[in-house]
């Protein structure tokens, strides 16, 4: 269930290029993820140099691991349509992250690539998440709206939530509506989520469709020269915790 955040920081990364940082550290964890997860600022703020390398990164994770592009798009119908094709179509994502403001009409042309994966968000871990989305909308929490329009949006068993570990109360709320539905779930180590509580309560009646996302926690586990080591380390010891609270549900 571990999804490795790849997040290239400059001002956290080891003396090494980011290629080559994104490249050893798939090739350090390959057989203990479920999916990677690229967030496209770090790439973005790059210009075409950074595009680069997105698709080289993408080119280099194997091809039995899905890459999720967390890119948190959300915008008028025609320009959602470009967006789902830059992301599905150009750059080849399996997934992506969306965000529902804008409505259905916005979210739709992402939904209609039915064999790629669409996380709406839902409850983010961001402390600036309660300016929204826990407001209370006609007695009703905002994010407890979205997950019930994501179940709806549902038809072609591609859609999933963003809920962060950070809110389990939350977490736990959104799965009861979600029941089979896939859960990306960030927000553990750095930003304090909770790792047992967000394996409980978030994985289905199962046991699963939980996607647990670390990123700096993993990656920036070194920046000496040991950096995929200490990154491989770090998930090898996530992944097996993932495991044990798997095992005592």
């Amino acid at each position: 269930m571990l999804c490795v955040g790849l997040d290239p920081d400059p001002e956290l990364m080891p003396k090494v290029k980011p290629l080559e940082f994104n490249q050893d550290i798939i090739d350090a964890t390959c057989d203990l993820v479920c999916a990677y997860k690229l967030n496209l600022a770090f790439y973005e703020a790059q210009g075409a140099r950074g595009i680069t390398l997105l698709t080289k990164t993408i080119d280099h994770i194997p091809a039995h691991i899905p890459v999720i592009g967390d890119a948190k798009r959300g915008d008028i119908g025609n320009t959602a349509k470009f967006y789902a094709k830059a992301l599905f179509s150009t750059l080849g994502f399996d997934a992506a992250t969306v965000n529902p403001y804008l409505g259905f009409d916005s979210i739709e042309p992402f939904i209609n690539y039915k064999n790629k994966g669409v996380f709406i968000l839902g409850l983010t871990s961001n402390p600036g998440a309660s300016d929204f989305q826990r407001l209370l909308c006609a007695g009703t929490s905002l994010y407890d709206l979205v997950a019930q329009k994501a179940k709806q949006w549902d038809i072609y068993g591609n859609v999933g939530m963003v809920v962060g570990a950070t809110y389990i109360g939350e977490l736990k709320r959104i799965r009861s509506i979600c029941l089979n539905m896939p859960l990306l779930i960030p927000g553990i180590g750095a930003q304090g989520g909770d790792l047992a509580s967000a394996v409980k309560y978030g994985v289905d009646a199962k046991g699963g469709n939980a996607i647990i996302a670390v990123s700096r926690q993993i990656i920036y586990a070194s920046k000496e020269k040991d950096f995929a080591q200490a990154a491989r380390d770090m998930a090898e010891k996530i992944r097996n915790e993932i495991n044990t609270y798997l095992a005592s549900r």
